[in-house]
């Protein structure tokens, strides 16, 4: 479980109990929302060109990063010109910006900075992301789709369509906030154009998906890379006889983990709150010991990582089948544009 959820997320018990009726205040207010943008009481912002979001009906990490860069390189394949937007999570002001290549995580947040490096694509962070759309299409007119990195709750920006990432483990005990992670209901996914299952989901939950496009995911990586020179790649069995330090600071590090000790290696794991700001001394092990992290966490930690640190990149593995109601929607968009 991440580092910064609460245990009882996980069990309809203890303090999930006491604060259920709250979680009944949430739904009515978070539904009372939806509805005034579904009679036009509060408007959305409609891009001129679609808009994809990619987010999840939960508080913590789903992977939807690695789904913003695969999709972003999905539809660069066939001849698209996308652009992020994201709310820059953890940086030190609200300004609406361009991530360049010398921005830091404090100044951009480490995700937007991650995917920027990722997909070479433009990426613009602010909290409103309608307005975030409108800086990027000005500063970079080339693009002609517009990939939201979250803001699936971001009613104030339209989109065409919505993938949303469904990792069971982030669903917890399946109430909405504060006595569960939910930010939103199950139903809600319903409105999905195509629902991303990361990992694996038990035959009551499944029972519960609504009868929209779902396809599988998995994170795959193969090697690990020298943060100081991403050139310099070792395997797991250089590092065999040998603990590793394993350090994570995303939605859920024990997937990182495990996935380290599936490949053999002997591993201490170190988790640390999603987005959260390292400093040297969260590095501070015994030497001759390496250290693995993730690409999230080694772009925080490349100006003071030790020279033994290792940066373990993955990527989804989608079907293509995913694809398939994205573009729809797309034309869909440009059908009406005309």
């Amino acid at each position: 479980m991440a580092a910064n959820r609460p245990a009882f997320w996980q069990q309809r018990s203890g303090w999930a109990l006491l604060l259920w009726p709250v979680s009944l205040v949430f739904l009515l207010l978070s539904g009372l929302r939806r509805l005034c943008y579904r009679l036009g009481v509060l408007k959305s912002r409609r891009s001129p060109v679609p808009v994809v979001v990619v987010g999840n009906i939960a508080v913590g990490g789903s992977g939807k990063t690695p789904v913003v860069v695969w999709l972003a390189s999905a539809l660069e394949a066939r001849g698209w010109s996308p652009g992020i937007v994201s709310r820059g999570y953890g940086r030190k002001d609200d300004a609406i910006r361009i991530v360049a290549s010398g921005d830091t995580p404090a100044s951009v947040g480490d995700e937007p900075r991650l995917l920027a490096q990722l997909t070479g694509v433009p990426v613009v962070v602010g909290a409103d992301r309608a307005e975030a759309i409108r800086h990027l299409l000005a500063a970079c007119p080339a693009v002609d789709v517009v990939i939201s990195d979250d803001g699936l709750q971001h009613l104030a920006m339209a989109r065409d369509a919505q993938v949303v990432v469904v990792d069971e483990q982030v669903l917890g005990n399946g109430w909405l906030l504060p006595a569960g992670p939910l930010r939103e209901p199950v139903a809600r996914l319903g409105e999905a154009s195509v629902l991303v299952v990361h990992g694996r989901v038990s035959d009551k939950l499944m029972a519960r998906l609504p009868d929209v496009p779902q396809v599988s995911m998995t994170l795959d990586g193969t090697h690990f890379e020298a943060i100081s020179n991403r050139a310099e790649r070792r395997l797991a069995a250089d590092f065999a006889g040998r603990r590793v330090h394993a350090v994570a600071g995303i939605g859920r590090p024990e997937r990182f983990f495990d996935q380290l000790c599936a490949m053999g290696l002997d591993v201490v794991p170190h988790p640390f709150p999603d987005h959260h700001e390292y400093v040297p001394e969260d590095l501070a092990f015994e030497p001759g010991e390496p250290i693995l992290l993730t690409e999230k966490d080694a772009v925080k930690c490349a100006p003071f990582a030790p020279a033994d640190t290792w940066v373990f990149p993955v990527s989804a593995r989608i079907s293509e089948a995913a694809l398939q109601p994205i573009l729809d929607s797309l034309d869909r968009h440009g059908r009406q544009a005309a």
